[in-house]
Formats: structure tokens, sequence, C-alpha cells
């Protein structure tokens, strides 16, 4: 839970303004927002990398404001957009032990779970090989699971898809819906409309340091007015779904996803030709 949360860049940037926002155990929650809405500043006061102002932050009802940012990294991963930021050890297999080594495990125990994870992450091939040397897709699946093998409640991840191909996004919908089965806590920062809105059920949108809107996504980005608000473009879906309404093909303002569309469009194209055959 943040509550009344305000913070302040040095520069007297003010960055976020009276944020107030519950993220229930389990759930799945998208962030959106132009550059400079506050989003990462968000997710950073999460593990203690910005200490707010004035507001107070609670990780399973305990108030983070005295815990320390190693202390915090067992509740909240964090994924950032640029793996670079966080991979640094010499090889793959290095930076999975390096990150499970601060959770009081025996060195059997890491071993093993190094293992695990980079069986799960088809990343044991690669396991001698520095993190400079992957491609930006393996380079990524490294980041994600490097906070993953550490088993936080949270995770937050800063704009999974952007330079991701069809099959690496398909690959993170699998992972976090595998995560979602135990219960962790998913919040994912992104300005990727078409995914959060065939994907993620809830969406907070901020503006300028505020949220201004938050609730369910088929509700959120279907307004245009939010949409314009928070800078960011209707999902084409939803574009084409106010088109086909404008020239009288119907109202097809509940359909969400690309197959939704093909098959109203394929439905209309039918009755059409039915119709010409009857004539």
């Amino acid at each position: 839970m943040v509550k009344n949360v305000d913070y302040t860049y040095p520069n007297g940037t003010s960055a976020l303004k009276n944020i107030n926002l519950s993220i229930n155990k389990g759930e799945l929650v998208a962030i959106m927002g132009k550059n400079g809405a506050g989003k990462t500043t968000l997710i950073r006061t999460l593990n203690g990398l910005n200490r707010p102002a004035s507001g107070d932050i609670f990780i399973n009802k305990e108030n983070i404001k005295s815990k320390s940012i190693a202390n915090l990294s067992k509740y909240v991963g964090i994924i950032f957009q640029n793996p670079s930021h966080q991979l640094f050890a010499n090889s793959v297999e290095d930076e999975i032990q390096f990150s499970l080594k601060n959770l009081n495990l025996s060195d059997e125990e890491i071993v093993l779970k190094t293992k695990k994870i980079l069986e799960d992450f088809n990343l044991e091939k690669y396991r001698e090989r520095s993190p400079l040397n992957l491609s930006g897709g393996e380079s990524k699946k490294l980041a994600i699971a490097s906070i993953i093998c550490r088993d936080t409640d949270i995770l937050v991840f800063d704009e999974p898809t952007i330079g991701q191909d069809a099959r690496e996004i398909e690959y993170f919908i699998k992972l976090i819906n595998n995560e979602r089965l135990k219960e962790k806590t998913i919040i994912i920062i992104t300005h990727n409309i078409e995914f959060t809105f065939e994907h993620i059920p809830r969406t907070i949108l901020m503006a300028d340091g505020r949220i201004i809107a938050d609730g369910p996504t088929e509700d959120v980005l279907r307004s245009n007015l939010l949409v314009e608000k928070s800078s960011l473009v209707l999902p084409q879906t939803q574009q084409l779904s106010y088109a086909l309404s404008e020239l009288g093909l119907g109202d097809p303002s509940n359909l969400t996803t690309k197959e939704d569309i093909i098959t109203y469009l394929m439905n209309i194209l039918k009755r059409k030709a039915s119709t010409l055959k009857e004539e």
C-alpha cells in the first residue's frame, strides 16, 4: 500500500504528488503514462531506491520507511528496462549465484538453485558465457532469471516487451502467468498498450506525477479522455471498433483482441455474401 506519497528530486522537481495506491497479493497490474509521468520513480520507492519526502509505503503490512535496500530486495524484485543496468558478473552462472548469495542459503543450495533456474530459463548452454556476449533477448532473460531466482513476493518489470519479438513476448506472457500461479504480485511498467489491453486485467494511468485513473484495463483504455490525458494512443482494436461503429457496421465496442476483430469482420463478410446470393 502506498499512502500519501510525495517525492521530489534533488533539483527540486516534484516527481510524485500525493500518490495513494493499493495492490493486492497476486494481482497483475500495468502502470502506464508518457516518459516523465512518474512511473519508474514510483516503483523505485517500493524497494528503497527512492525515499519519499512524505507519506508511507507498506509491504506485507510493514512500513518500509526504516528498511534497507538490501532488506527490501528480499521482498521486491525489479527487472529494469536495460539488462546492462543489473548484469555485471563474469558469467551467466556467476550472475545467478551472486543474486542468491545474500539469501542465507548454503553453498549446496546455491548450486542446486542455480542449476534449476538456468534449466528453467533455457540458459544452461550459456552458463560460462559473459552476459556481455549474450543477445538482447537472452540478456533480458538472464536479468529476469536473476531476480526470479530470489523468489520475491513482488515482481516489477520495467518495459519488458521493448525490443522483444512476438516469440519472446509470448514467452514473457507464459512466464508472468506461471508466477501468478505462485501468488506473486506483478507490476508492469509499459508503453505497449496493445499488450496491456490483451493481457493485463488492471491498469493505472499516470500523468505529471499523479495517478489519473486506476481500474479494469478494458474500462481505462477504452476512454479517449483518459488515454489522451496520459499521452497514449487508443489500442488498435478500439480504434477499429470505433471506425466500424461509425460506418454503421454494428457496435463492436466489447471486442478486445485482434482475434475478436477478425471474427467480427468475417461474420460481416459472410452476411454480406449471403445477402448478395439471395439477390
